[in-house]
């Protein structure tokens, strides 16, 4: 299992935490993704490597939602 953390601003309490868990844990490679609003940040678990193309769309998911990914 890897585990990648994603900088992810604009999170203000724990309903935002739970919008960004559900956009990432729709990819198939997301075994889990906890974020944290105080810590602006998600740390996913996956089951196999992200291609940068995958990367991107998970970034794109979140950034959809209203969140800004800074990495």
């Amino acid at each position: 299992m890897q585990e990648l953390t994603l900088r992810i601003t604009g999170m203000m309490c724990p309903h935002c935490e739970a919008n960004v868990k559900k956009c990432l844990e729709a990819f198939p490679k997301v075994e889990e993704a906890v974020p944290s609003h105080t810590e602006n940040q998600a740390v996913l678990k996956l089951n196999a490597e992200l291609t940068a193309q995958e990367l991107d769309q998970l970034k794109k998911a979140v950034t959809d939602a209203g969140y800004q990914v800074e990495n």
